[in-house]
């Protein structure tokens, strides 16, 4: 059983490596022909960008491979000695927060230079050490607080249930759900300023935008993304009272009023259309399948790792093997979200206006510095949203000149 699971992550390690090479051999000739949306100079750019992006996910993918061999050949057997299993649940707690320490741990420097050397260079980031530490460490504390509450109910379900596997999904769920319910007002703040709109027009109309699509909201607020990040940005999010419009500082410095107001009404055809609720309903789904296999592996394969099959063992298990089930079910998701951007697209034209969201577009993958194109099988693994240029297609408008004066033309008239 072993062979098995190293067999499979093995495949699933060169399939990621074999598509970055794909994306980077593509971006690669791509920005050496006409520029797409893009100015010249921003075009290269953001291509040389895309590369050195994926250059780093494919040395994310061989560190990851190579920690998956360090718990499989040792590790896990390891950290149980360690901590041993003669407290039962108490042990099983102490299981998960060594094997997510030791994890964080040793990715921790590929994202500092994610942050520091890859974004800072292309001016993506305006993280300080200091934010980040401090950021680094509201996580860490979040996360032993939830994290040890989750951990110690799933324990509690393992060592007690025996069909352990079916409770620990609906938790889970449930605590998706609660998230998702709670991050506006309760998660985003521990990170970002919110404060109210100030600007009493945009406020206005906003307002008077929600009141036609049948939406309330709990506010409408702007948060300080710029200290972190120069991506223009904005969300409505939240179930119930507690949804709330937000509009990162970036997007109102960037944007005018009317393009604005065409984001928004994007965001606002996720809601109409019930995205939210599709998203979560598929998640559930994901989240079930994943947890019926591993609650079905048998206890052989913890004996040859090494391990006592405790709920400590097994929750790391779901944890290590979660990657390859979401690699797996991302084209599913994918093909769904962006059929659902499309939509949101159209809703977000009928509210704000065709031109007024081509224009959003053109400047937010300008500002962004996106590269406009990509793999067929990058686009099928990974895309969330339909590529940009697709999505300009279906609103009408079409880059064929390829002439920067006609897109800054674009991008400054009415």
């Amino acid at each position: 059983m072993l062979e098995v699971l190293i067999g499979v992550f093995t495949l699933y390690t060169l399939i990621k490596i074999y598509i970055s090479v794909m994306q980077i051999g593509f971006v690669t000739d791509a920005k050496r022909l006409e520029p797409v949306l893009l100015s010249e100079t921003k075009y290269v750019i953001a291509g040389n960008y895309a590369i050195k992006k994926e250059r780093l996910s494919m040395a994310e993918t061989f560190i990851d491979y190579v920690v998956f061999l360090f718990w499989v050949y040792g590790g896990f057997r390891y950290l149980q000695q360690a901590v041993g299993i003669d407290n039962g649940i108490i042990s099983s707690v102490e299981f998960l927060f060594g094997y997510f320490a030791i994890n964080y741990i040793l990715t921790l420097p590929l994202d500092v230079y994610r942050v520091f050397g890859l974004d800072k260079a292309f001016h993506f980031t305006k993280t300080t050490p200091k934010l980040y530490i401090i950021d680094q460490l509201k996580s860490a504390l979040i996360f032993l607080i939830v994290g040890g509450a989750i951990f110690f109910a799933l324990s509690y379900i393992i060592e007690n249930f025996t069909n352990w596997w079916l409770w620990s999904f609906l938790v889970v769920f449930a605590f998706i759900v609660l998230v998702n319910m709670l991050y506006p007002t309760v998660i985003a703040p521990i990170f970002n300023k919110f404060k109210p709109l100030e600007d009493a027009e945009l406020k206005a109309d906003i307002e008077r935008i929600l009141k036609e699509v049948g939406l309330n909201s709990d506010g409408i607020f702007t948060i300080d993304a710029s200290k972190r990040d120069a991506r223009l940005n904005a969300y409505f999010g939240g179930f119930g009272k507690a949804k709330r419009v937000v509009l990162f500082d970036t997007l109102l410095e960037k944007l005018n009023k009317d393009e604005i107001l065409a984001v928004l009404g994007h965001e606002l055809g996720h809601y109409s259309h019930k995205d939210v609720f599709k998203n979560i309903g598929l998640m559930g789904a994901f989240l079930f399948v994943v947890f019926f296999i591993v609650g079905h592996i048998p206890d052989s394969l913890f004996l040859e790792l090494g391990v006592v099959a405790n709920a400590g063992a097994k929750i790391a298990l779901i944890a290590m093997l979660l990657p390859i089930f979401s690699f797996i079910y991302m084209p599913i998701m994918g093909l769904v979200s962006r059929h659902n951007e499309y939509e949101a697209d159209k809703f977000g034209a009928k509210i704000g206006g065709k031109t007024n969201l081509v224009r959003a577009l053109l400047k937010l993958v300008n500002e962004n510095k996106s590269f406009p194109l990509s793999h067929p099988i990058y686009i099928f693994f990974y895309y969330s949203h339909p590529p940009v240029v697709e999505r300009l297609k279906e609103l009408g408008y079409t880059d064929e000149k390829h002439d920067d004066s006609v897109l800054l033309g674009f991008l400054n008239d009415t």
